[in-house]
């Protein structure tokens, strides 16, 4: 085995009196993939940017080529070849692709900026990812995935002894994991050190050489990826057996909360139709780009739509999020960095926001606020080091987990989740199904909207599939397996044909 490139020893970490790691050991070798996974807020992220410049240990070591290093910044740690992909993007969006991927050292030809040269080298980076998007366009007008392709390719092109990649396939579809995994393989050919975390593990047993598993600030494993399956990287991950990751299904109620009828958003949603029962959970699955979203964004009152929407058999004001919060439908978004919390507010004003009628008497009261904060950190488990932190400095888990708690304390009788552990970890995962399940059996109405076909199967008592925004098919019962929705979301007319 070859010495490590980069390697950080005995390295503790605190912000403030929280400490976030203790006495922890890595290392990156050239040639090797070694995963970093654990929980969120195991202390992965900060590992990671000590590892990258970004952040000083409080205490140990970084050792560079075998000799200790002290990185002034990121910078510093780039210009000696370590490169980090951070999870969050970190693009410029009212530049070009082209001007973000070269930002900070553009290519010139005497005086001026040598544009041609940059967009001819910016095409060859996004062609090793099959990527088709055109180096002169803005970041702001091009999609999710594809930015996060151009971070990619940002990083391809500074030559990298060392690549960190946090997360780099959350927002990707599977035939773009599946090219940026192959690319891994390639650049781990070609002598790269790749440290790659992912709570994806069907990733990290396809990739690694080497894991490490962080809980709760400490280093609790480190060996050979060959021989480790999933289960026993999510149980060394929460340090308990998670052999019953979905409890079971409750049966729903002969009763009807919820009905839409004809339902177009223009352009994206054309004629759905479908139906909530008291008690159930509703899911919905289809391809990225399937119109899913956009479908319940219309019902919710998030976008202007046709047709109608009936909840407990009134019909509802079309576009009106009042309307639906009024008449016990909300709506818990995919983007919660976004869309979901204001990241640099605290927990109390981010948990309140969507109830502040329920503490506003005509002004504000504080101590309500906080005893609800008080409540939800308990009902939720949500692990903060300090109340009166920022909700942008939570793990990601932990933000969901405060969203679910503001949505939840609008006390609403229909709950629409989108995406509900995207970026989350496995720990987390079990405790975001286990709340469904017991929400369903406490006689609240559910829908779920997922990419990931196991949550769907887990979760739901019938399953709705979308393709080019229509809803092609519906299953239940023994229907609800990867085969059956697989086909219909490929664009099958019926649930026979798929069968």
């Amino acid at each position: 085995m070859s010495d490590p490139i980069l390697a950080i020893r005995n390295v503790s970490r605190s912000f403030g009196p929280v400490q976030v790691l203790f006495d922890v050991d890595f290392d990156l070798r050239a040639g090797e993939v070694h995963a970093l996974i654990g929980e969120n807020g195991a202390g992965k992220s900060t590992t990671m940017k000590i590892l990258a410049g970004y952040q000083p240990p409080t205490s140990g070591d970084v050792l560079l080529d075998g000799k200790p290093v002290v990185f002034d910044d990121a910078q510093h740690a780039e210009a000696q070849g370590i490169v980090m992909i951070h999870q969050e993007f970190n693009l410029a969006q009212q530049l070009s692709v082209e001007e973000n991927i070269f930002l900070g050292r553009e290519l010139r030809r005497g005086p001026f900026l040598d544009h041609k040269a940059m967009q001819d080298e910016s095409r060859r980076l996004l062609d090793r990812l099959n990527c088709p998007v055109d180096p002169r366009a803005k970041i702001s007008d091009i999609s999710v995935p594809n930015r996060q392709m151009v971070e990619i390719a940002k990083a391809l092109g500074r030559d990298a002894r060392v690549l960190i990649m946090d997360e780099p396939t959350a927002v990707l579809t599977a035939r773009e994991t599946d090219i940026l995994l192959d690319l891994i393989d390639r650049l781990r050919a070609e002598g790269c050190a790749i440290l790659y975390t992912s709570h994806k593990l069907d990733e990290i047993a396809r990739i690694a050489d080497r894991v490490t598993v962080l809980r709760d600030g400490h280093r609790v494993f480190e060996g050979p990826a060959k021989g480790m399956t999933q289960d026993a990287m999510a149980e060394a991950m929460v340090g308990r057996e998670l052999s019953n990751l979905f409890k079971p299904k409750g049966k729903p109620q002969d009763q009807t909360v919820l009905e839409v009828r004809n339902l177009g958003v223009a352009g994206l949603v054309h004629d759905a139709s479908f139906h909530l029962n008291k008690g159930e959970v509703l899911g919905f699955a289809g391809l990225v780009g399937s119109g899913r979203t956009e479908l319940m964004e219309g019902v919710t009152g998030l976008r202007d739509a046709t047709g109608t929407v009936t909840v407990h058999g009134k019909p509802l004001k079309p576009g009106s999020i009042r309307a639906a919060r009024e008449a016990g439908l909300v709506y818990l978004t995919e983007d919660r960095k976004e869309k979901g919390l204001l990241l640099n507010k605290g927990l109390t004003e981010n948990l309140t926001l969507l109830a502040l009628h329920k503490f506003t008497h005509p002004w504000i009261d504080t101590a309500a606020e906080d005893r609800a904060l008080t409540d939800a950190i308990a009902e939720f488990d949500i692990r903060a080091g300090d109340r009166n932190m920022k909700a942008g400095n939570l793990s990601g888990g932990n933000q969901q987990k405060l969203l679910l708690g503001k949505t939840m304390l609008a006390d609403p009788d229909i709950v629409v989740i989108d995406e509900p552990t995207r970026g989350i970890d496995i720990g987390t995962k079990q405790q975001i199904y286990d709340f469904i399940v017991e929400l369903a059996a406490s006689g609240k109405s559910v829908v779920v909207i997922s990419s990931e076909l196991s949550e769907v199967i887990g979760l739901a008592n019938r399953v709705m599939v979308m393709a080019s925004g229509r809803i092609v098919g519906e299953v239940s019962g023994d229907d609800i397996n990867e085969r059956t929705i697989v086909k219909l979301a490929m664009g099958m007319t019926s649930k026979d044909d798929a069968a």
